[in-house]
């Protein structure tokens, strides 16, 4: 018997094929045959998943448009105990994340796609499924924009639950500490709001603590009130990939905790670094608090200085990055700030990167984030957050991105990025890692620390007594892997 059965018992049916099939049909006549799309599911609902590690075709699609037809469905789902899995937008490169095959329900949250400004623009209530170049640009006329993420295809839900790493972080903290409330389904079908005065411990964990706790129908955003930002994006030569990685720790150490308008965002690959300077302000030319890169030679600029909007900043950012349809796999670690350790890593790196390139021709990237004093007050002032990161906190969340194509490369191509994480984390004094940022078979929740793990079960068995995240969702970073609550 497989994991998925054990897990799975049928309420009728030994066979769980037959119960998912019989729990799209009811969910089928509850729904409508627009929003249930029963198996064989067309490619078209299958590949919205931007990893091909994720393309799995279950046995029927949901596309709920109401809180109050989500929790219709996630009834069904109990009564017939199937597994299912949960799609925002679809970005986790991990299988089963925001994919599942047969047997199976996939909860695709794209029609949960409203946005809705207040009066005053101070709010902005957001669905689920909706993307963050859609958020930002509907908050454009109103001369105000979000924390949001830093690509405009991302999906808004999974980012959220995940903590949210912006370009404006450093400034007013993580996405998920710019929530105001949320309406969410909770795994009996009631649908609740959360926020500092309601269900005040459910709202906590939800800022960090990944999808444990119920479906996510609407998040109420504020809004913060940046209309123009200084950016400015050049490439350095590989040969000066370790003078910058220097630089930006002495940038950290010295300079960044003066102006937590400043951000610094690095890309770092075989061939060479691209690196955007970010001030959230307009300005003529290049602020002085980015004077320790000045001495580093530029290969190229690839935008001149210049000020844009937050959306056209998403934009050129998307632009950097790309969206191409291949197998990705990310990783996530965080370290102090260490200029020396950086290139000794980023080294360690390029030696087994380049050895994998000549072998499969994937391609990745080293990427160091910094993480602020600031960024870690903002979220301690604003009711803190499952991450449990001190308010003094300052440190850096190094991660990676991989591209290749062939399946039968899987092994050796993620080979590099455990590798690095496991030195990182023989020489790093930061246990935490950001959740956003894992790999299939990383533990961001126990970095927590264990008394924030302890207070997230707590609230999981308090709003899901049934345990229906945890027994009938097919993966995600849960709870139950935890083995402790």
């Amino acid at each position: 018997m497989t994991q998925a059965t054990k897990r799975c018992p049928s309420s009728g049916h030994s066979d769980p094929a037959t119960s998912a099939a019989e729990a799209c049909l009811a969910a089928q006549q509850a729904l409508g045959p627009d929003l249930v799309i029963i198996a064989p599911v067309d490619q078209s609902f299958i590949d919205v998943n931007w990893s091909e590690t994720c393309w799995a075709a279950p046995s029927c699609v949901v596309r709920p448009t109401s809180a109050q037809l989500l929790a219709t469905v996630l009834r069904i789902i109990v009564q017939f105990q199937v597994l299912f899995a949960i799609r925002s937008g679809g970005h986790s490169p991990n299988p089963g994340w925001a994919s599942i095959g047969e047997p199976g329900v996939l909860l695709d949250l794209s029609r949960l796609d409203t946005i809705t400004v207040s009066d005053d623009a101070s709010v902005v209530s957001v669905g689920p499924g909706q993307r963050w170049g859609g958020v930002v640009e509907a908050l454009d006329s109103h001369n105000v924009t979000a924390v949001a993420g830093r690509l405009t295809s991302l999906g808004v839900g999974g980012l959220l639950l995940g903590g949210g790493f912006s370009f404006f972080s450093g400034e007013y903290g993580l996405a998920a500490d710019n929530v105001r409330s949320v309406e969410l389904v909770l795994g009996n079908g009631t649908v609740v709001e959360a926020s500092a005065q309601e269900n005040p411990d459910l709202f906590w964990a939800l800022k960090g603590g990944g999808p444990n706790y119920g479906i996510v129908t609407r998040f109420d955003l504020f809004t913060i009130p940046i209309q123009k930002v200084y950016a400015e994006v050049v490439f350095y030569a590989p040969a000066d990939t370790p003078t910058f990685l220097r630089a930006l720790a002495d940038w950290q150490l010295k300079a960044a905790a003066s102006d937590p308008r400043a951000t610094v965002i690095a890309v770092s690959t075989l061939g060479g670094t691209t690196a955007g300077f970010i001030y959230s302000q307009p300005v003529t030319a290049r602020p002085d608090i980015f004077a320790a890169f000045s001495d580093i030679p530029v290969l190229a600029a690839a935008l001149p200085p210049t000020n844009l909007s937050p959306l056209e900043l998403m934009e050129v950012s998307a632009g950097q990055v790309g969206w191409t349809a291949n197998r990705h796999d990310y990783r996530g670690v965080s370290t102090q700030i260490d200029g020396d350790l950086y290139v000794d890593m980023y080294n360690f790196w390029a030696e087994r990167a380049a050895d994998v390139y000549s072998k499969t021709g994937a391609n990745q990237t080293f990427v160091i984030q910094p993480i602020t004093v600031n960024l870690a007050k903002q979220s301690a002032d604003k009711g803190g957050n499952a991450l449990g990161m001190a308010p003094s906190s300052s440190m850096s969340w190094w991660t990676t991105l991989i591209d290749w194509e062939n399946a039968a490369d899987d092994d050796v191509v993620r080979s590099v990025s455990i590798a690095t994480t496991e030195e990182w984390k023989k020489r790093s004094t930061v246990e935490l890692l950001y959740m956003n940022d894992c790999s299939r078979d990383q533990d961001p929740l126990r970095s927590y620390g264990a008394e924030n793990v302890a207070k997230l079960c707590e609230v999981s068995h308090k709003y899901d007594p049934g345990q229906v995240f945890q027994k009938l969702q097919h993966d995600g970073f849960l709870l139950r892997k935890l083995g402790v609550c």
